[in-house]
């Protein structure tokens, strides 16, 4: 059975020896410089946008001047929220029970770990979902996650591939509907989008495999124009081929669209649309008061649900996730608009120090 503890560790070993090849693999390297030049220029843009200047320190933190006041950021990181405050929401588990405890939905889950993979096989084993396993904390970007769990098969699995990323692990019951991002700046929505899974088209002559890598040389040319990172062939992809009869092999017909993955962090800028005027004011008071819950001023709110002009009750949605140090990027490359999410960010970073200073 793939649930005992010996078979556990086995699946586990061999998960780790996959992730340490894809944090190696050189191809992840380049794309990796492609997300870095990305977030070096949307970090210079705002500064200049706002009359300062942005200094490079090392290869990776910049420092921005703006009117005598001084600011640090890397990448998604700035100094807008406390490192308590993001502790808080990196712990998945507890953020779902700060949201349930003020009345907001979240998907049915429970915690578990690969020496106590009991209370994850008598939660798959209740629902009539498929399932979500992830690590309960300390990721982002998808990593570890893996969907359209229906097994104690799939279950050992996915449990060894989150184990990678941490100790403690979440099951969710998996969700119907599009995935939307709700971005909130002190307790305002300044912008939103839906993001739809990555995918390729059948070419009638190329299998799966094949399809994924000249896609992955596409983002590899294009850079951040495209995407920001490469599509990982992982657990998830599998699943989510098994589940329209295809395998990485299989030579889909001409035309046709496969979704690779249902974890959707992967995709590219043109899968996402702005959905900011669609949203009805309930989710968008959910939202609100989600980050108030959590006590965050800077954070993405991601959800589901069937239809994004009803409240999330009514849709069976809920809340999945909220991100504290939210991914920049989708803002900027969507396939309808452009919303320049650093210069709020940093202007309200400055002004606040600015007035800090003055006192």
């Amino acid at each position: 059975m793939l649930t005992n503890r010996l078979a556990l560790k086995g699946l586990y070993f061999l998960a780790m020896g996959r992730a340490f090849r894809r944090y190696k693999d050189p191809r992840r390297k380049a794309s990796g410089r492609h997300q870095d030049a990305f977030y070096k220029k949307a970090w210079r843009e705002a500064a200049e946008s706002l009359g300062g200047e942005c200094v490079l320190l090392g290869d990776r933190f910049s420092q921005i001047t703006v009117d005598g006041v001084t600011t640090r950021v890397v990448e998604n990181y700035s100094e807008i929220d406390d490192p308590v405050t993001l502790a808080v929401m990196h712990d998945k588990a507890l953020t779902h029970q700060i949201l349930n405890g003020v009345g907001l939905t979240t998907p049915r889950h429970a915690t578990f770990s690969l020496s106590r993979i009991g209370p994850a096989i008598e939660f798959l084993e209740s629902s009539e979902r498929h399932c979500v396993v992830k690590p309960a904390g300390g990721t982002g970007g998808g990593r570890g996650v893996t969907t359209g769990i229906r097994t104690r098969s799939h279950l050992a699995r996915a449990a060894a591939a989150a184990a990678c990323y941490a100790d403690e692990l979440l099951i969710e019951e998996q969700l119907e509907g599009d995935n939307y991002r709700l971005l909130y700046l002190d307790g305002e929505l300044i912008d939103a989008f839906v993001r739809r899974p990555p995918g390729v088209v059948g070419d009638g002559r190329s299998s799966v495999a094949r399809l994924v890598r000249q896609a992955n040389d596409d983002r590899l040319r294009n850079g951040s124009d495209l995407s920001q990172v490469l599509i990982a062939v992982d657990l998830d992809m599998k699943r989510t081929l098994a589940r329209q009869n295809f395998t990485l092999a299989s030579v889909p017909p001409a035309g046709k669209h496969v979704i690779l993955k249902t974890v959707i962090n992967e995709n590219c800028g043109a899968d996402n649309s702005t959905a900011t005027d669609v949203l009805c004011s309930s989710i968008v008071n959910d939202g609100k008061k989600a980050v108030k819950a959590l006590r965050a001023r800077f954070a993405g709110i991601d959800l589901i649900t069937t239809d994004p002009t009803v409240p999330l009750a009514e849709s069976g949605g809920a809340i999945i996730e909220v991100n504290g140090t939210p991914n920049l990027y989708y803002h900027y490359h969507k396939k309808d608009s452009v919303f320049p999410v650093a210069i709020p960010l940093l202007r309200r970073i400055l002004i606040e120090r600015q007035l800090a200073e003055r006192e």
